[in-house]
């Protein structure tokens, strides 16, 4: 397939080699939603003005998830970045997932547990992990082990990653320390303009906000019940 976008990077990342979400729900969801967002913002389609999204390039980028999110922002008004995060989730991980089925990088695979509950899996069709998130994983790894400058995906990728927590899983085997550290240097880097810094940095605290939320909704009613 083209070059992955980052909503594709993220569903590979967040699926172990069995096909199964690791990352659970909703927070696939609304990482998922902040991956299109700051595509929007890396395409220089989209950035953040007076605290709200603002379109800046309302030129289609010819991939139709992310031109289907520049059109619902460009008609409504103007919203803060975490009040994209709910809307844009609907359906996401589901359209992301049926365009790598597509592609031949996953395969879809559904069963029952105890014959009774439906199960959807996306293993790779090999049982092996995709060479295209391999690759990704890799590029990950290398900006965080290391102290050289960091390309603006790869930035943005890491920033993803950690607002939905999903660093604590892919950097196990390096010192949690020298993880923090490295991904608050590559955060403050110079890889990008300021603007698009920005819409980053509202994107990622807009994710962090949405899957806090919900983490605690989830506590709250597991207490109560």
């Amino acid at each position: 397939m083209n070059r992955l976008l980052l909503t594709d990077e993220l569903v590979l990342l967040a699926h172990d080699d069995a096909g199964a979400n690791r990352l659970g729900r909703p927070h696939l969801d609304y990482g998922l939603a902040g991956a299109v967002l700051l595509e929007l913002t890396l395409a220089g389609r989209v950035e953040v003005a007076d605290g709200r999204l603002a379109v800046t390039d309302p030129a289609p980028t010819g991939v139709p998830l992310l031109d289907q999110a520049l059109a619902a922002v460009a008609g409504d008004r103007p919203r803060k970045p975490k009040d994209w995060i709910g809307k844009l989730a609907k359906g996401l991980p589901d359209r992301v997932l049926d365009g790598l089925v597509d592609a031949g990088v996953l395969r879809r695979e559904s069963d029952r547990v105890l014959w009774v509950f439906p199960r959807t899996r996306y293993p790779s069709p090999t049982g092996a992990e995709p060479a295209v998130e391999t690759a990704a994983r890799e590029r990950m790894v290398t900006a965080v082990a290391g102290d050289g400058p960091v390309d603006a995906r790869t930035a943005a990728l890491l920033t993803l990653t950690r607002a939905v927590g999903l660093d604590r899983k892919l950097f196990r085997e390096l010192p949690r320390e020298r993880v923090k550290a490295r991904l608050a240097e590559i955060a403050a880097g110079d890889w990008a303009s300021a603007a698009t810094k920005k819409a980053i940095e509202e994107t990622q605290a807009a994710v962090l906000i949405a899957t806090t939320a919900a983490t605690t909704a989830a506590i709250a009613t597991t207490t109560v019940s």
